[in-house]
């Protein structure tokens, strides 16, 4: 496995410097903040991004994420002009040696919570979603919601363009249903795939969070039955899946273990996270061990290994811990912890394997 880990530019609380000082880390998955949907990411500023992470030895494993306009989604009378646009930021990822790109393909909330700083017992805060509370709530307000909690941080899909034009954006979605969702997914797949084979750049679509619709929006990234039929509109390793064991894992009805099993080499890109169940579609982010949460995380590493997985993997949203100041989910402290829990886990599954075919400790 690639040991990585988030990283969201010059403008990051965290410096390189300090990830590189976690154990094993191998490198980043950056992204390029400047650019909204539809925009062409050019060569110039993909390696400006990949220079600035190499002065520090790491490297630049993937990118999160080319954001897909949503004229694209929406199957509006554009959308060939900005795939036309994400095919030449696949080209121009290739030209400067990137080759995994994570994306979602989620009708204007890529992600929700309602509280970005939950106190647990011990002090520390987590991030939150209660069904209760958006059930109350008007689709703009949510937006309101996040602001108020950010403290200043520009959190990625959350940014006031896209505020300033909500109404629009949701009187694009009108008449969306689940199947035209999914039809528009299919025709966007059928129109990159070809070029990510060709230029060997592999594509990890990302699950719902949570994994249920909200606000009466289509959602066709929620479970095991919508992640195979993605994988079946091209039968390819180059359309793939990012297996978020907290978004999927949001939803006990998703057997994790069972998932990963099912989606044997289509996986290019794991978020290793744990959730806490806390009533009917309320959970909490918790610490990444599996005593925190109410995943099994040993479980599920165990099936990567099984499964032969071998990308890049990465601790995801930690909780903010001993008064650290950073944005919400993405603090240095808590996912330095995950990540070499990830590794030590990693480490045991391999050693049991290796003793059970009676060879000798790796």
């Amino acid at each position: 496995m690639q040991w990585g880990f988030r990283w969201y530019g010059e403008g990051d609380t965290i410096p390189l410097t300090n990830i590189r000082q976690i154990p094993g880390m191998h490198g980043i998955v950056g992204t390029l903040l400047n650019k909204m949907p539809g925009d062409v990411w050019e060569i110039s500023e993909i390696n400006a991004l990949k220079a600035s992470i190499e002065k520090e030895h790491l490297s630049l494993l993937g990118i999160e994420s080319v954001a897909i306009h949503d004229a694209i989604k929406a199957g509006t009378e554009e959308r060939d002009h900005y795939i036309d646009h994400y095919i030449q930021t696949i080209r121009n990822l290739a030209a400067c040696d990137v080759h995994m790109i994570c994306y979602s393909f989620k009708p204007i909330f890529g992600w929700a919570k309602t509280n970005l700083f939950y106190q647990n017992e011990d002090g520390s805060f987590s991030l939150l979603y209660d069904q209760a509370v958006v059930d109350d709530m008007e689709p703009s307000e949510m937006y309101t919601l996040i602001h108020s909690q950010s403290k200043g941080f520009k959190l990625p899909g959350w940014e006031e363009e896209r505020l300033k034009k909500f109404h629009r954006l949701m009187a694009t979605y009108e008449g969306v249903t689940q199947e035209i969702l999914f039809d528009n997914l299919s025709y966007f797949l059928k129109r990159i795939i070809p070029v990510c084979e060709e230029v060997d750049v592999k594509m990890a679509i990302h699950p719902d969070d949570p994994p249920w619709e909200i606000f009466g929006l289509p959602r066709i990234t929620k479970n095991l039955e919508d992640l195979k039929k993605i994988m079946d509109i091209v039968d390819s390793p180059y359309n793939g899946v990012t297996l978020c064991t907290g978004s999927l894992g949001a939803d006990p009805e998703n057997d994790m273990v069972e998932i990963v099993h099912a989606l044997k080499g289509r996986i290019n890109f794991v978020h290793f996270r744990n959730v806490l169940f806390m009533g009917e579609r309320k959970f909490k982010e918790s610490a990444h061990l599996s005593t925190e949460g109410s995943l099994d995380m040993y479980a599920i590493m165990k099936a990567l290994v099984e499964v032969g997985f071998d990308g890049v993997i990465r601790p995801d949203h930690g909780r903010t811990i001993w008064g650290e100041v950073a944005m919400p989910g993405y603090g240095l402290y808590d996912r330095a912890i995950g990540i070499s829990y990830l590794q030590g886990l990693h480490e045991a599954v391999l050693k049991e394997q290796m003793q059970s075919k009676g060879g000798k400790s790796v």
